[in-house]
């Protein structure tokens, strides 16, 4: 594909990306591509629960062996579940990543789900809905993603309800990984000092005796919604207030201006415009932030803040008004090339974690079946116009829809 990357395809259809890199540390991840979204209404939760359950037992090793077999080389084992994706990853020294593989194998092919395990871990996920739910923030953003894809998959929460999670058990489980975790949908990432062939040999060696299966459903994509703007009473400290819209999927071409544009507008950067005008020059939110999730088939486009109650409304007003200037004034040439210049230090930034660089080059190869290098990345966000940005301000944040905690 690329210098930057090496690629192959194991027999049974699984994709493997690499890249080397001089380290001491190594780290590679199975990507799956199944998540809550693939869920059907009997399987909320369900997803989540198998990342959990992954941990609890093999036909090879018992709870506690997946537990230590990492840790006590003193490298780490971990997974996490989104809308549309399973990871599970490991980071250990270079001395020990066969290891790492072979692990990553069995956890998620010879997984066997014991019911007196997932009893427990049951309760450990009660507990995670709690903690989420004592954070108005985190609660807030699903809520409006609810709303915003209602009557789609899309428009559940990952970690379900507690009702749902009593009736999962083993044999439910196996059926959503039999059904969702094909090797068509899979991509082994990987990232350290190991040349090409040796990384290839691992691979065949521990992923590709299983045998090749291949996604028999179609995702469907969300129906267009309603613009709603709803207020909740949750007695909150403070006001929480989330305004968005529905966004460009992760493959159209317009996702890379838009992804400017959000990062223009609240980014992570003290100087983004939310951050000015709403904290610095006013004072009224130490929490205010744009973020874009692009999906296969759609995306959300949001912008979060939290305020003193009396203070809400006046923050909308700034929001509204940095929109309008987005959406009536195009860039200078100066402010393009600096928004840019930013955008590419960030992201150039980034990739000195090796982990997050290694877990998106691993999902851009699931979801483009390519991956930009960084030369390649940098040509197309240096050739994104001003015309563009104004086009896609128009666009997405017109129409917003407002959700407001109280």
């Amino acid at each position: 594909m690329k210098e930057e990357f090496f690629t192959y395809t194991l027999p049974n259809g699984i994709r493997g990306i690499h890249r080397n890199i001089k380290s001491g540390a190594a780290r590679c991840a199975l990507i799956i591509g199944a998540g809550s979204r693939d869920e059907i209404p009997t399987e909320y939760g369900i997803a989540h629960f198998v990342e959990h359950g992954l941990f609890k037992g093999t036909t090879h090793r018992k709870a506690y062996q997946v537990n230590c077999r990492l840790e006590n080389l003193g490298g780490e084992l971990n997974a996490f579940t989104t809308k549309e994706d399973t990871t599970v990853h490991a980071t250990v020294l270079r001395s020990d990543f066969s290891k790492a593989v072979e692990l990553l194998s069995d956890v998620v092919f010879n997984s066997i789900f014991p019911d007196k395990e997932l009893d427990k871990e049951r309760e450990v996920i009660v507990d995670e809905i709690n903690t989420y739910k004592d954070s108005p923030m985190d609660m807030i953003y699903d809520t409006f993603e609810d709303m915003i894809f209602e009557g789609s998959e899309l428009g559940h929460n990952i970690l379900g309800r507690k009702r749902d999670l009593m009736r999962h058990n083993s044999a439910a489980m196996h059926c959503f990984v039999d059904r969702t975790h094909t090797t068509d949908q899979m991509v082994f990432a990987s990232i350290g000092n190991i040349s090409n062939n040796r990384i290839e040999q691992i691979a065949n060696r521990y992923f590709a005796s299983h045998e090749a299966t291949t996604r028999t459903y179609a995702r469907t994509a969300p129906n267009p919604y309603k613009q709603f703007n709803k207020e909740l009473v949750k007695h909150t400290h403070q006001a929480h207030c989330i305004i968005g819209n529905r966004a460009y999927s992760i493959t159209e071409d317009k996702r890379l201006p838009f992804s400017l544009l959000i990062n223009i507008l609240g980014g992570p950067c003290a100087n983004s415009r939310l951050n000015v005008n709403v904290r610095e020059r006013n004072g009224l939110s130490y929490n205010i932030e744009a973020s874009y999730t692009p999906y296969s088939d759609c995306g959300m486009a949001v912008i979060y803040f939290s305020s003193e109650h009396d203070n809400a409304d006046h923050c909308r007003e700034i929001i509204d008004n940095e929109i309008r200037k987005l959406q009536d004034i195009q860039l200078t040439t100066r402010q393009l090339a600096m928004a840019k210049r930013q955008y590419i230090a960030q992201m150039t930034i980034s990739t000195e974690a090796n982990e997050g660089y290694m877990l998106g080059i691993g999902r851009s190869l699931l979801v483009h079946g390519e991956v930009d290098t960084l030369e390649e990345a940098y040509k197309k966000i240096n050739a994104v116009t001003a015309s563009q940005i104004l086009e896609v301000a128009n666009e997405i944040f017109t129409n917003n829809s407002t959700l407001i905690y109280r």
